[in-house]
């Protein structure tokens, strides 16, 4: 872990010793100094209340460090310490680092993690209490108390915890990914971030439920609340915090409060003589409130208890046994497949009445039922139709929908549902309503088409093995490219029914006529701006949906391996901080990406701007931060694919309506296995300026690569400077990160503020920025953090930060000769690099290659002109020669 490497040097010597630490008591309730608790063991509260130690949750063989009730006599957790970072065996050790007090989890390799930040001394304890809060703290002062599990929680809420903002940290409550995995799942429950006095649940970062505004004795929503003799419940707003927290009337009744996996918050208590818990209330109240409950294509009915669930007709569970245990969030796959009137029997609509439509439909404005049905009918992405008031299309997963007994009324409607012709025997059946002027021609219609779709895809692959054979020859009979091998993936790959089953193709592929019109041609004036991959235009469909279209250029570094790496990347990555790509067009030399439009543009548009930059103040700056580490850490950890970006920087920062931040460019981003830490490339690719040393100079990259990059983004965020524009900066420094080392040693950190920022800024939050970016962009990879030592760092004071050792980077000026700019690109391409290079010109060198070739390289030039150097010359002296050029006088 960043900041914590170097305390670990003589951990063999660490385990070894465990063996001669003192074994305790297990009744006793605290961990001293000088021991260590092992797998087996645990600490028990003073009132046997909870129990602390490692256990395995349900049917799975990983273990953790949680705390569970020690009086219940059903194992119930309520909290974990490692739930993304599971112990394969009993081989872990809990103990305390000798130089800084932090408890930290050792696993049978001698791998450490800090569980809990002790007080920077060898001192330090750890208490469970009586409350079920585990809490570190001076052994000589226990009423100093350096960390508590209390600020940490994870899927329950205990009577005096405060649930809520302190600071700019909201303590929220995560689901467990499954009731045999404790890892954090997709629901969360905390305190509305903005300072609105009232509760959500977010789904994946969507919120979907709220309890509604505090009026001083309950929140509006949860009348639960008023009709209770057992709780006393607080709600605390001032300067420093804003937090709800409850206590319990009778301290013999024991109670909890809940997230679920499946969403649904519940208010738990423990009924002795029944052995069993027994909910008190639960949010959302009904079954079928909960988000996303039947998973897509499938029906939640209140009256069909247990699980409410069904699939709609056409479609079956995608895991029987997932279903058959409660558990149906994955949702109903089709049994046939569309035919989408490419066959001889044509898709049906099947009707289901009294259906509570969810609002992701499309409008249109048509005149009656038949026309709504044959809209809905012309796209094979369209999967049902409603016509009440209205026209509604769904495409895409139908989610969310709830079907009521009882008959018609204002808040339902009948949904027709699309389907293959088989699926339709014995349903309601909707025949698709085409008008008679158009029966006639119907069957001669499809003759044609499909002797067009014949002709067509004939010649397509013709044309496509003709144009490899081409390109086979004039490669004189190398292999293929990445390129060729690419567009044979991507063509065998398109999603030419989208929607039929593959549920993982959440994505459209468009007609180039249809973005041409929505972008008006691709004329100027809907141009947003360029890059090196080429223009991106604003456009708009016709159902008034905005987007924002990137357009490969034929001159752009990018090819299809970028092009199709993002399609895939990005239709598998779904977080709030993460740009959501939409579709994607392939036509000839076009390749086209649609991406969600985002009206405020980038975070460079405003950050490099004296005038744009004064509308970011410091609360909108530190919300951008946070976001921006938050898609880094869900990249790194939490995501389904493990993704090193490789591109961070300010241009590829989207902000939407109300600058919250997406990260956008995935074109060269790289997948990572779960046991990869590392990897090498021959093709360096990036900016200049953000490129971690190991990478630029080696092709080493890894999640540390990103936190350098991420460095150097913060550093750009708190001082509003550009990292490359070392003509800004006085003294020895020629860049941003050396001008912010040189101000950090001595002091002034304070002179680094972006003056725009004013007095108001609070000082202790920006030089945490500063400090944190430091360490960020140290040259060692080693030295560090992972993200989710920066997360940490960042939102808790409390939290120790390691100094930081010198940045990496030195940049030397190319001054104004175009000559010299063009011998450093054509001799400074280590590895085939692919460098996107932002404003002024300039070239970076690692500090270490610095004194183990410049070095040689001044005793070689001196008295002497950087022409006079012998050849033949490495990669790296030629690169430095370059360099020296520009600073040795003629």
């Amino acid at each position: 872990m960043g900041g914590t490497t170097g305390r670990y040097i003589l951990l063999p010597l660490m385990i070894i010793s465990t063996a001669s630490r003192i074994v305790f008591s297990l009744a006793t309730d605290t961990l001293l100094p000088s021991q260590s608790l092992r797998d087996g063991q645990t600490l028990v509260s003073a009132n046997k209340t909870f129990e602390f130690g490692f256990f395995s949750p349900g049917s799975s063989t990983n273990r953790y460090v949680g705390i569970w009730y020690h009086k219940v006599q059903k194992q119930t957790l309520v909290w974990v310490a490692n739930r993304d970072n599971a112990i394969a065996d009993k081989s872990g050790v809990l103990m305390f680092d000798d130089n800084n007090g932090d408890l930290i989890l050792l696993d049978g390799r001698g791998s450490p993690s800090v569980l809990a930040y002790g007080l920077g001394t060898n001192n330090s304890e750890a208490t469970i209490l009586d409350s079920g809060n585990l809490v570190l703290r001076s052994s000589d002062n226990t009423s100093m108390v350096s960390w508590q599990s209390f600020d940490h929680p994870t899927d329950t809420f205990l009577p005096g915890m405060k649930l809520g903002l302190n600071r700019r940290q909201n303590r929220l409550l995560t689901s467990w990914k499954s009731k045999d995995d404790p890892a954090r799942g997709d629901f969360a429950l905390g305190l509305d971030p903005s300072g609105k006095p009232e509760f959500l649940i977010w789904k994946k970062g969507t919120p979907y439920w709220t309890s509604g505004d505090w009026d001083g004795e309950i929140f509006s929503l949860i009348s639960e609340m008023a009709l209770n003799d057992i709780y006393f419940f607080e709600f605390v707003s001032d300067q420093h915090e804003l937090y709800f927290t409850y206590s319990i009337k009778d301290d013999s009744i024991v109670s909890r409060l809940i997230i679920g996996i499946s969403g649904q918050i519940q208010q738990m208590t423990w009924v002795e003589n029944q052995t069993s818990w027994v909910m008190f209330w639960a949010q959302p109240r009904t079954q079928c409130d909960v988000y996303e409950l039947c998973g897509a294509f499938g029906v939640c009915n209140e009256a069909r208890l247990p699980t409410g669930c069904e699939c709609l007709p056409g479609f079956q569970p995608a895991s029987l046994q997932d279903w058959s245990e409660g558990n149906t969030g994955g949702g109903c796959l089709r049994k046939t497949s569309l035919q989408c009137e490419s066959g001889e029997k044509p898709d049906k609509f099947v009707e289901m009445p009294h259906v509570m439509f969810n609002e992701d439909a499309t409008k249109l404005d048509v005149s009656d039922a038949k026309d709504c049905e044959s809209a809905c009918y012309k796209h094979c992405n369209c999967t049902a139709y409603a016509f009440s008031g209205g026209c509604s299309l769904w495409h895409g997963d139908l989610v969310n929908l709830q079907q009521v007994d009882g008959g018609e009324n204002i808040t339902t409607g009948t949904l027709y549902i699309r389907v293959a012709d088989s699926e339709s025997q014995g349903a309601q059946v909707s025949e698709p309503k085409i008008s008679s002027d158009h029966k006639g021609k119907k069957r001669k219609v499809l003759q044609i088409t499909a002797s067009v779709a014949a002709s067509l895809t004939l010649l397509l692959s013709c044309s496509l093995v003709c144009f490899l054979w081409i390109r086979k020859r004039r490669s004189k009979g190398t292999k293929k490219s990445h390129e060729e091998k690419s567009l044979l993936a991507l063509v065998n790959h398109l999603p030419i029914k989208i929607g039929e089953g593959d549920r993982a193709a959440e994505f459209l592929l468009y007609h180039f006529s249809d973005i041409e019109k929505a972008t008006f041609n691709f004329s100027a004036e809907n141009k947003l701006g360029e890059g090196g991959f080429g223009p991106v235009y604003k456009g708009q469909l016709p159902e008034g949906q905005e987007i924002a279209v990137k357009r490969l250029s034929a001159r752009s570094g990018q090819g299809l391996l970028e092009f199709s790496n993002e399609i895939i990347l990005i239709a598998k990555l779904q977080h709030r901080n993460l740009v959501r790509l939409l579709g994607y067009c392939i036509q000839g030399e076009e390749k086209l990406l649609v991406y969600e439009y985002m009206p405020n543009k980038s975070l460079d548009f405003f950050l490099f701007d004296p005038t744009r930059g004064a509308l970011l103040d410091w609360s909108k700056r530190a919300h951008i931060i946070e976001g921006i580490a938050q898609g880094l850490l869900y990249l790194h950890k939490h995501s389904r694919l493990r993704v090193i970006h490789r591109d961070l920087k300010a241009s590829n920062i989207l902000l939407d309506a109300d600058m919250n931040p997406k990260i956008s460019d995935f074109g060269m981003a790289r997948i990572f296995g779960s046991n990869e830490t590392q990897a090498n490339t021959n093709r360096v690719v990036g900016t200049y300026g953000y490129m971690a040393p190991e990478y630029a100079s080696q092709g080493q990259f890894s999640i540390k690569s990103d936190v350098f990059s991420f460095g150097v983004l913060l550093m750009e965020i708190v001082t509003g400077k550009r990292s490359a524009g070392f003509q800004q900066y006085g003294g020895n420094a020629l860049n941003l990160l050396g001008h912010a080392w040189e101000l950090w040693k001595a002091g002034q950190w304070s002179e680094l503020m972006d003056p725009s920022l004013g007095d108001g800024c609070p000082a202790w939050e920006v030089s945490r920025c500063i400090h944190v970016a430091l360490m960020c962009v140290q040259e060692n990879a080693g030295d560090r953090p992972t993200m989710s030592d920066v997360v940490a760092m960042l939102g808790n004071e409390s939290v120790a930060l390691a100094d930081p050792k010198q940045p990496a980077f030195f940049t030397v000026a190319t001054a104004t000769e175009a000559e010299h700019a063009s011998m450093l690109a054509a001799n400074c391409s280590l590895n085939d690099m692919t460098i996107t290079t932002p404003e002024g010109r300039y070239y970076s060198c690692p500090v270490r290659q610095v004194t183990c070739a410049v070095t040689e390289c001044l005793k070689r030039l001196f008295g002497l002109t950087c022409d006079q150097l012998e050849e033949p010359l490495t990669s790296e002296e030629r690169c430095f020669k370059n360099a020296l050029f520009l600073l040795v006088p003629k």
